[in-house]
């Protein structure tokens, strides 16, 4: 093969490697323009909103830190009218606690920002109406926040309402409405207070099932408002931990059910059912024996409990004796069936009619 031909060779092979020429600099964006439309068309018909599952442990956990703050703010005030005139605060206390939920309301939701419970566990109101006209969203977490008007009602129901609500109670059983001798006018309106607050704990109810089964509104003003609350930051965790959370339910709850049990308790029942299991015994030491084991004091007018002769105050082993059919000795847990003046005669135990 001469050098000729290999020329030929080469220049016909560089000829078909050739780089192409650039696209004009505009070309993408005329592409751009052309496929936008299209691409808007099949994108917005078809586009639905986004369901989103908001943690129903997150709102529940924001009402209960909200009401607790509100307690904390009513305590301080509380403190703050103690050096004041007695009974000051008892007759205005409807009025300051309603204006202490309008401050809660004022700096929080009326300027678009969560309450404190609601910013604890990252979340805030959202207009649903709005989300319902334009479905547009991407994550699922956008949206508007309250209305003026929305804002506005619901002041209304939570602050005015309850301050409504508490005063006619405290109006209504002050004046005795419900006593059969009222007049019927003020008897009728007592029961429909009675048949109102019960159908909004039914409703209320109602409402918390229908929470606890869908995850919105959680409550009635929220629900009637189309006030959802989303998550805040779609990225940010709780600031409060659910251990604290469970642990400070649980105590709530189980201190609510010991105010509940303890007065229908017989406590000299109970402290004579542990005293068994008490590994103290110098309640059976001869210095004790000469105080009543119900006050701890010195006995002014001794009386003793028959059979087992233990010395008690006259007023303590009466009351005693009067409050319970089948009353038990402090000391001995024996059955006290008769009474008998220190050195005196018998006098037999007063039984319940």
């Amino acid at each position: 093969m001469d050098r000729q031909t290999l020329v030929s060779s080469s220049s016909s092979t560089n000829s078909g490697n050739s780089i192409s020429p650039a696209p004009p600099e505009d070309a993408w964006v005329n592409t751009y323009r052309k496929l936008l439309p299209r691409w808007e068309s099949l994108t917005g018909s078809n586009q639905l909103a986004i369901p989103i599952e908001i943690s129903r442990v997150n709102q529940v956990d924001a009402e209960r830190l909200d009401i607790e703050m509100s307690a904390m703010l009513k305590e301080q005030l509380v403190k703050v009218f103690s050096l004041m005139k007695p009974g000051m605060l008892f007759q205005y206390e409807p009025e300051l606690y309603a204006f202490l939920e309008f401050l809660i309301w004022r700096f929080s939701i009326w300027v678009d920002k969560p309450t404190p419970g609601n910013a604890l566990m990252n979340l805030r109101y959202r207009d649903e109406r709005a989300i319902e006209e334009t479905g547009k969203v991407r994550t699922g977490l956008e949206g508007p926040g309250l209305t003026i008007a929305q804002k506005i009602w619901y002041c209304a129901a939570t602050v005015g309402g309850q301050y409504i609500w508490a005063r006619l109670q405290s109006f209504s059983a002050f004046r005795r409405w419900g006593d059969t001798e009222q007049r019927s006018l003020a008897r009728r309106a007592w029961y429909l207070i009675q048949r109102i607050e019960g159908f909004y704990k039914a409703a209320s109810f109602g409402n918390l099932l229908v929470f606890l089964l869908t995850g919105r509104y959680r409550s009635l003003i929220e629900r009637a408002l189309q006030a959802r609350l989303v998550y805040g930051s779609p990225n940010m965790n709780r600031a409060v931990s659910f251990e604290y959370m469970n642990r400070q339910l649980v105590w709530n709850e189980f201190s609510e059910m010991l105010l509940l049990l303890l007065p229908l308790l017989n406590s000299s029942s109970v402290k004579n059912f542990l005293r068994p299991f008490s590994k103290d015994k110098s309640s059976n030491s001869a210095g004790d024996e000469a105080l009543c084991p119900i006050c701890q004091a010195t006995p002014t007018t001794p009386f003793l409990a028959l059979p087992c002769q233990h010395r008690y105050c006259y007023y303590c082993l009466r009351t005693r004796c009067s409050g319970s059919l089948s009353f038990r000795c402090s000391r001995c847990n024996e059955p006290v069936v008769a009474m008998q003046r220190h050195g005196g005669s018998f006098n037999n135990v007063t039984q319940k009619e």
